[in-house]
């Protein structure tokens, strides 16, 4: 028997970098974003003895972990090696101490993409682990468990909004709380998602970027009172808001063009959010008929998403792709995190 589990990767339209304490727990943060069909797969496969095997299948890399790699609280040592795994199997770990598995993992999109592909991945995990375990939990609890392994397991930087994100699943307007997170599934008309499906553009960069950097000088402004900072991150979520607002009112050119100012915005809270290559490719796409867009994730590299004129898209499509950039195709995936039992070794 194996089990499964699938987590989709997302596309964060407005409000990232309100997600980022300690700025929710001051003045309360809001995201839109919404989940595609793109995936973090796994699959675990139970063994009869006590040894853990990990299998990426993306990057080839197989790691066996037997009493050796355990400190002395029984917990998997970090050493730089798919420690994203041991911090989930140690976490985990304290609900129950499962005999050995194998593990077998696969990403659509690779880390620093902008697509949220870690929370995925994690999310991933967690849920093949919950299965395994054999414990109950609320999407709003699984989401908190793999923030933990994240931020406070790993202390990786970054926010709130992909843990969510992924697990839920959908079109979702997400609100930072002080002290809780709020997740607002959005229903749009069958007609306003098909429009919006047919006017975006996703189109990789050409590069990868670590974000800790982009964030800890983000965080490190926002705490010095840099006025800028302030300044972006107040004006994003106000737009957050519009933007969510023009969506379900089916006003897509309204959000095109704060899908544009809300770029604007975001560069102001870090000066290395983007780049000359970066910023050439988009402006670019404006001169060519692209509405409004953005980088996704904190920013440096990775996709961009790019509100277009529908008559317009494939000259704007050409043009990127001369400038090195690729086109991902994608549609919108209303399911978050699942997990299913295979018969398929037996």
């Amino acid at each position: 028997m194996l089990i499964r589990a699938k987590s989709p990767l997302r596309i964060s339209f407005a409000g990232g970098g309100t997600d980022v304490p300690p700025y929710p727990q001051k003045e309360g943060g809001c995201v839109l974003s919404a989940t595609i069909n793109k995936y973090a797969y796994g699959t675990l496969k139970p063994r009869d003895d006590d040894q853990i095997q990990v299998r990426s299948l993306d990057f080839e890399i197989f790691q066996s972990y037997d009493v050796e790699n355990y400190d002395v609280d029984g917990k998997l040592i970090y050493d730089g090696k798919l420690d994203l795994v041991k911090a989930a199997i140690n976490r985990f770990q304290e609900y129950s101490n499962p005999k050995g598995f194998e593990l077998f993992l696969q990403s659509d999109a690779p880390p620093g993409s902008g697509l949220g592909s870690s929370s995925a991945m994690t999310s991933t995990l967690a849920g093949l682990l919950r299965e395994f375990i054999g414990i109950s939990t609320t999407d709003y609890g699984m989401a908190d468990i793999i923030y933990k392994i994240e931020r406070e397991d790993l202390g990786i930087k970054g926010g709130l909004q992909d843990q969510y994100a992924t697990v839920f699943g959908g079109f979702n307007y997400i609100e930072f709380l002080a002290h809780e997170v709020i997740v607002h599934p959005l229903r749009l008309k069958p007609y306003i998602l098909n429009e919006l499906t047919y006017n975006l553009l996703l189109c990789y960069t050409g590069k990868t970027r670590p974000s800790d950097n982009i964030i800890s000088d983000q965080v490190e402004n926002y705490k010095k009172g840099k006025d800028k900072t302030i300044e972006g991150l107040r004006e994003l979520k106000n737009m957050t808001i519009d933007m969510k607002n023009a969506l379900l009112l089916g006003n897509l050119n309204n959000f095109g063009e704060l899908l544009h100012y809300s770029w604007e915005s975001k560069k102001k809270m870090s000066d290395r959010i983007t780049n000359p290559i970066i910023d050439e490719m988009y402006e670019e796409s404006r001169k060519n008929g692209v509405i409004g867009g953005k980088l996704l994730g904190a920013g440096g590299g990775g996709y961009m998403v790019l509100y277009c004129q529908f008559d317009k898209k494939y000259k704007v499509a050409k043009k990127l792709r001369e400038m090195g950039g690729k086109l991902t195709e994608f549609d919108f995936e209303n399911g978050g995190l699942q997990t299913w039992r295979s018969n398929a070794d037996s």
